[in-house]
């Protein structure tokens, strides 16, 4: 590949530009069949424990093959990676629309699932080896930002045209933008060699980023305890996020009585939002922090986590608009921070010629959550819980999340970072 194309600092963060519209379509297509629940409830008779699961279908069939996804990344190149999952997960966004019955939603969903998940571990990879430990964190903040973005035009955008044009409408017109897109963007994504940044900044041969055998790695992997705890926060922080993402657009209908366009935008917008100032403040704060102590990045995520827990249960107690809307506000703020170092903090105690494979295994153990999360609440409604009690409820695991970030910081994490020989 060019060599200036890796010297450059603005093709770095084109690289990050571009991602970033990809990724903007990887969560608008995933979340937009949230936002007609409520009329596949009506239309279909679908009862809260069947949406929850054709919400869940898509988590798991994601975390079930994100090893796969990122064993691929690892072996293969990126940029053909995240392209073709593009055309992939696009395609069967489009066929959403064509799905009448309960199985087929589910199908649908699953499949969508296994398309968007070879696009995280190849894309934070490809980011990683642009930008090293001194920015890396600022950069998949940004990158982060995305997500956000892509969850507001989603859910919103999904909600406006179901009410107007027909609940199919979304999905077909997001499967052809998706598309549209790969075949522009494929030609200005350039691979890079692996683990560039480190060599560049530590100036080492390249036969020191040689891939560690899967076995090695998983063995690696068992014997890093801030690793292990990473992921059981992981698991813990996306469950609650994806009970907001999941359920806030019924949520706010059936609690707020509001019209599906209205519950589908005040569902996303207010957290997402804030999610995306968090995400950049988030970004700054721990490449900041870990320039003075070495487990900064997992500091700032276990206060941002902490922050956040009052906040989740106010969303789902109080009754009133505005307090719901600050509420949602603080969330999503504290939940942006958090994520900007998601990546990060873990490829800090990661080899570098693995971290795809480390974001497969990242996703397998979050988005696994992220289905359970989807669905108990469903099951916990249709048995007579209220949907406020549930969300609620979430705050629970949200302050265990901070519990553990919290001792990752203080026990293991600078031994672990050390043993990595990460450089910032």
């Amino acid at each position: 590949m060019p060599e200036p194309a890796i010297k450059s600092s603005r093709y770095r963060w084109a690289l990050v530009g571009m991602l970033w519209f990809i990724c903007f379509f990887n969560y608008a297509d995933r979340v937009a069949i949230a936002s007609v629940f409520p009329v596949l409830q009506r239309q279909y008779h679908f009862t809260k424990s069947e949406l929850g699961l054709i919400g869940a279908a898509f988590t798991w069939v994601y975390a079930a093959f994100a090893p796969i996804a990122g064993h691929t990344g690892d072996k293969l190149q990126r940029k053909h990676v995240i392209i073709a999952g593009l055309y992939i997960w696009s395609a069967i966004t489009g066929f959403t629309g064509l799905c009448t019955k309960l199985w087929q939603f589910v199908l649908v969903r699953g499949a969508e699932g296994l398309g968007e998940t070879f696009y995280f571990p190849a894309s934070m990879a490809l980011i990683s080896d642009y930008h090293s430990g001194k920015t890396r964190s600022r950069a998949i903040g940004l990158h982060q930002t995305s997500i956000y973005a892509g969850t507001i035009f989603g859910g919103s955008i999904a909600g406006l045209l179901a009410e107007r044009h027909g609940w199919q409408t979304p999905f077909w017109a997001f499967g052809i933008a998706g598309i549209v897109l790969g075949l522009i963007l494929s030609a200005f994504i350039v691979e890079p060699p692996r683990n560039a940044a480190e060599i560049a900044e530590k100036n080492v041969p390249h036969n020191e980023a040689e891939a560690l055998s899967t076995r090695e790695f998983l063995s690696s992997l068992k014997r890093t305890p801030t690793a292990v705890m990473l992921l059981i926060a992981y698991f813990g922080a996306n469950l609650v996020g994806f009970i907001f993402l999941t359920w806030m657009p019924t949520f706010l209908k059936e609690k707020f009585h509001v019209n599906l366009a209205m519950a589908s935008l005040g569902g996303t917008f207010f957290i997402q939002i804030a999610s995306m100032i968090g995400a950049i403040a988030g970004g700054i704060a721990a490449d900041h922090r870990v320039k003075a102590r070495l487990q900064g990045r997992i500091e700032v995520q276990s206060a941002a986590i902490l922050f956040g827990a009052p906040a989740v249960f106010f969303c789902g107690w109080t009754t009133s608009g505005i307090a719901l809307i600050a509420a949602m506000s603080v969330f999503g703020f504290f939940k942006g921070v958090y994520d900007a170092s998601l990546t990060s903090a873990f490829y800090d105690v990661i080899p570098a010629s693995r971290r795809s494979s480390a974001t497969g295994i990242m996703n397998l153990i979050g988005w696994t959550g992220a289905g359970i999360g989807a669905l108990v609440i469903g099951i916990a409604v249709d048995h007579g819980a209220t949907m406020s009690a549930a969300i609620s409820s979430s705050a629970i695991i949200y302050l265990a999340v901070a519990i553990v970030l919290f001792a990752t910081a203080k026990g293991p994490a600078v031994t672990d970072i050390e043993n990595a020989g990460v450089g910032f």
